[in-house]
C-alpha cells in the first residue's frame, strides 16, 4: 500500500493510478452539501455575499486546501456537549465514515480548482464534470470503505480546528491530523474512472438480461 504525505504535489498526483490503494498522513478537512454551496455561491460564483465570519474562515481555508485534501464526511463528534477550554481541543471523531460523494458533482470541479486541491475522498464516485476536473487541476479521487466509520475514526488523530459549526456538526469543516488513513484512487488525474467502467458493465449486463426476458 503506497503511503502518500498531504499535502500532494503534482508530481504525485499524476503518478497515481485507479486501482492504486493508499494511505494518507496529515491535515485534511471535511466538507459535505452545504460547504461546498456555500464555497462556490459565496467565493467563486460570487452570487452571495460574504456574512458573518465568512471572510474569516475562507481566509484560514486556503493554506489548508492548497495541495491539500477535501474529504465527504459528515462525522459523529464526541466533545460537543461542553465548549473546549480556550487554546484547547478537546473534540475527538467516534465515527469518520465517508458520505455518498455525487451530491457534490456540480461543485466539486470548481472547488477543487479555486483552492488548488489535490484529492477529495468520498464513497460512490463522480460524474464527467468532476472526472474532466482531476484532469485539468490535477487531482484524484479516493474511495473510503463505507460502513467502516468507526474504523476510519482511528485513523483521525487529533481534531485541530472547526470552522462554521452553525451548518451543524455533520456539515461543519472539520480539520483534522490523520495518519494511514486507508483509501483507493478510483478516479484518476487520465481522465480514468472505475466507477465508470463498473456503471457501463452494469448496463451491459442489464440490458443482456432484459434481452432475454
Amino acid at each position: 500500500m503506497r503511503e502518500v504525505a498531504i499535502p500532494i504535489s503534482d508530481d504525485v498526483i499524476k503518478s497515481l493510478k485507479v486501482g492504486e490503494p493508499v494511505t494518507l498522513t496529515g491535515v485534511m478537512v471535511t466538507g459535505r452539501d452545504t460547504v461546498h454551496k456555500w464555497l462556490v455561491e459565496t467565493f467563486i460564483k460570487k452570487t452571495r455575499a460574504p456574512q458573518g465570519d465568512d471572510l474569516q474562515v475562507y481566509e484560514a481555508l486556503k493554506p489548508l486546501l492548497a495541495g491539500g485534501v477535501i474529504y465527504h464526511c459528515g462525522p459523529v463528534v464526541s466533545g460537543m456537549e461542553a465548549k473546549p477550554p480556550t487554546g484547547t481541543m478537546e473534540y475527538k471523531f467516534v465515527a469518520a465514515g465517508p458520505t455518498t460523494s455525487i451530491r457534490e458533482e456540480p461543485y466539486q470541479a470548481d472547488v477543487m480548482k479555486h483552492f488548488n486541491i489535490k484529492g477529495v475522498i468520498g464513497k460512490g464516485g463522480m460524474g464527467p464534470k468532476t472526472l474532466k476536473g482531476c484532469q485539468e487541476v490535477p487531482f484524484v479521487y479516493f474511495h473510503a470503505i463505507g460502513g467502516a466509520a468507526s474504523y476510519i475514526a482511528q485513523s483521525v488523530t487529533k481534531v485541530l480546528d472547526v470552522y462554521k459549526l452553525d451548518f451543524g456538526v455533520p456539515e461543519a469543516l472539520w480539520v483534522i491530523e490523520v495518519k494511514d488513513f486507508p483509501v483507493v484512487v478510483t478516479m484518476d488525474a487520465h481522465g480514468q474512472s472505475l466507477h465508470a467502467v463498473v456503471e457501463e458493465q452494469s448496463n451491459k449486463v442489464l440490458q443482456e438480461l432484459l434481452a432475454k426476458a
